[in-house]
């Protein structure tokens, strides 16, 4: 065993009643390991990276939207899997950002230890720092399996936040054309 984390869930393994060296968990602390990192890499993401520049003029002054981007985080409180799809739309103020940019965002910040309603914040908040567009609107809808496996046990709820920047958020039009382009289909 090398690092820290492989040790610590050698030692969860027989804490909870099983034997670490049993042909199927062998390598499981390593296994374990190696997927927290991949599952928490966005405390490592330098946001301005992502976006890298891919900023570009741009006459275009209607409401850009991205839908359905997936999206895969644990929850902070029980460190289990909620996932679901993010989308976003911006109206540009003379610049707009390569699509590809908005789903690299979703993911650095969905791959930290999170709550949904800050995970949605952070998104907006990011785009609207960075491409300062006249306004910024994110919705995630996400299953929570800290809902679904334990606790009240609900395996068919969707949780759904919003968070909205701008004119999104003084325009009663614009937000309303906002959550009629993401509602679903």
């Amino acid at each position: 065993m090398s690092s820290k984390t492989e040790k610590y869930v050698y030692g969860l393994l027989k804490e909870i009643g099983e034997d670490p060296e049993r042909e199927g968990l062998r390598r499981t602390p390593g296994r374990v390991a190696r997927a927290l990192a991949e599952m928490t890499s966005g405390y490592s993401v330098d946001i301005d990276k992502i976006f890298n520049g891919a900023f570009f003029k741009a006459d275009y002054k209607e409401m850009v939207v991205v839908r359905d981007i997936s999206f895969y985080s644990l929850c902070e409180h029980h460190m289990l899997p909620f996932f679901g799809k993010a989308h976003i739309a911006y109206i540009p103020d003379g610049k707009i950002v390569g699509l590809s940019k908005l789903p690299r965002l979703v993911e650095a910040f969905a791959r930290r230890l999170q709550v949904q309603e800050r995970l949605t914040a952070q998104i907006a908040d990011a785009i609207y720092g960075k491409l300062r567009p006249k306004g910024v609107g994110v919705v995630l809808e996400a299953q929570h399996l800290c809902m679904a496996m334990r606790g009240v046990k609900n395996v068919s709820s969707y949780a759904v936040t919003s968070s909205t920047l701008g004119v999104f958020r003084k325009d009663t039009r614009v937000r309303a054309e906002f959550f009629n382009l993401v509602k679903p289909v």
